[in-house]
């Protein structure tokens, strides 16, 4: 029977005064009725527009179809056949604004819940099933992936399937990128990733940590080694400050810092001695993702007050709706049409305040966006010791710079063929981050995807 439920079937949380005190899971997976109930409003349409909206193409009515007479395992398989991370995407993809976004049900009511089945199949196959794949017929072609992170860990995949001897080089002691030094452990658990990357052993990937590509090895080193292409998915790391008075006080860090000591280097757990700054009041600057992310750490990691602190207001935040929603719900404090201007210092360098200037919104230009202006003589204080700076991210300089005839933007980032993913470099490929800057990791993933096809057809070209 279909069901015609003009809402979602509602996924469990944590209580918010509760889940802000610790770093479990927020949200829980469906229970299998849930998600057979769920997957029973979805309409079957036959021209697929939800399918056009996944950057990976997964065949979404397809595999819904399978949740809806409880077949789970068959669900997987149709989700894994173009998604090699369904398990991470199905926490941490922005479905509202794709797969969901056109889902014909969201017409009149809700859109079907696309993200919570997909992550439903991902946990029930990693709890019920979980087989590591079976290594495929090598084809005797190396080919190197340089990052761990979504986009690399993609490609990898999609390469190792065909047959493709791939080597992954990544600088941290851990594989995956921003999904573990990024993502908080409450919205992506490590576990999960670390299930995905054994797959990709499994595979027959042979994964090279603390390795940074661009010193420790270039990319022309890399070709002259016998790779016979390469892939940059190396992120985009370096991260961006306001330029503002006080940036250099003790208790100012990137958000890339402050996540990078709390998720990767486990500054939250008791067995960990990783040194952070014992907070009593933060102040997080911006309004994406990454801030939101930050602000819930700082919380969990003890502050009494955690300010959010973002120029423009909450229509214009970039940030998923739910995450601004878990974020008000754990009592981070809203400061919209904010701005700092400086950061003051007590007599021992430490941060100890943060001068603010209330903003108003003009009227939207060219692109429809409305730029903030300062309001004269709005200024105020608020009293914290910690302040951490969301304001986005742009590549390393390290690889472009050590990489001759490596074509870049204004911004750093990587020039593609956007059909290909090529590089201006023969035979290297590039995709996420290091090419568009700071996105999603959903995004960062169909590059990957998008560049081991387009890799698979320049070699098979060479030996043609």
């Amino acid at each position: 029977m279909p069901n015609m439920s003009l809402t979602k079937v509602p996924a469990e949380e944590q209580e918010p005064l509760v889940r802000n005190q610790n770093f479990l899971e927020v949200t829980m997976s469906y229970t299998p009725d849930q998600a057979v109930e769920e997957a029973r409003r979805c309409l079957s349409c036959k021209n697929k527009p939800c399918v056009a909206g996944c950057p990976v193409n997964v065949r979404i009515p397809e595999f819904i179809a399978k949740v809806a007479v409880g077949d789970f395992k068959a669900a997987y398989e149709i989700i894994s056949d173009t998604n090699a991370l369904p398990c991470v995407s199905g926490r941490v993809c922005p479905q509202e604004n794709q797969c969901e976004e056109r889902c014909v049900r969201g017409i009149k009511g809700e859109a079907v819940a696309i993200g919570r089945l997909e992550r439903f199949v991902a946990d029930w196959y990693l709890k019920h099933g979980n087989a590591l794949p079976e290594k495929p017929q090598p084809n005797g072609v190396k080919v190197a992936v340089v990052g761990s992170g979504p986009a690399g860990l993609t490609c990898a995949s999609d390469l190792a399937k065909r047959g493709y001897a791939v080597t992954v080089f990544e600088a941290f002691h851990t594989a995956g990128g921003v999904l573990v030094y990024g993502i908080p452990e409450f919205r992506l658990p490590k576990a999960i990733v670390r299930s995905e990357v054994d797959k990709l052993k499994a595979l027959g990937v042979d994964l090279r940590l603390d390795v940074v590509v661009g010193r420790t090895i270039t990319i022309d080193e890399l070709i002259e080694n016998g790779y016979e292409a390469v892939f940059i998915g190396s992120g985009a790391g370096l991260p961006m400050f306001m330029g503002i008075e006080g940036e250099n006080l003790a208790g100012v860090y990137s958000a890339n810092e402050y996540l990078t000591r709390v998720n990767l280097m486990k500054a939250y757990r008791n067995d960990h001695d990783t040194p952070l700054r014992h907070s009593r009041a933060v102040a997080v600057v911006g309004g994406g993702n990454v801030a939101m992310d930050a602000a819930r750490c700082a919380k969990r990691m003890g502050a009494e007050k955690v300010y959010l602190l973002y120029r423009r207001d909450e229509e214009e935040m970039p940030a998923r709706r739910e995450e601004v929603n878990h974020a008000k719900e754990e009592e981070i404090d809203f400061r919209l049409l904010t701005n700092p201007v400086r950061i003051l210092g007590n007599e021992k360098g430490q941060a100890c305040q943060i001068e603010c200037m209330r903003m108003r919104l003009q009227a939207p230009d060219e692109s429809g966006r409305r730029s903030p202006k300062a309001v004269p003589g709005s200024n105020f204080f608020l009293n914290v010791d910690t302040v951490i700076m969301a304001l986005g991210t742009s590549p390393n300089p390290l690889i472009r710079s050590t990489t001759p005839g490596l074509e870049t933007n204004r911004k750093g980032c990587l020039v593609v063929d956007e059909d290909t993913m090529r590089t201006t470099r023969e035979g290297v490929y590039a995709g996420g981050d290091a090419v568009t800057g700071a996105a999603t990791v959903i995004l960062a993933m169909g590059a990957g995807k998008k560049a081991a096809q387009a890799m698979d057809e320049y070699l098979r070209g060479k030996r043609a």
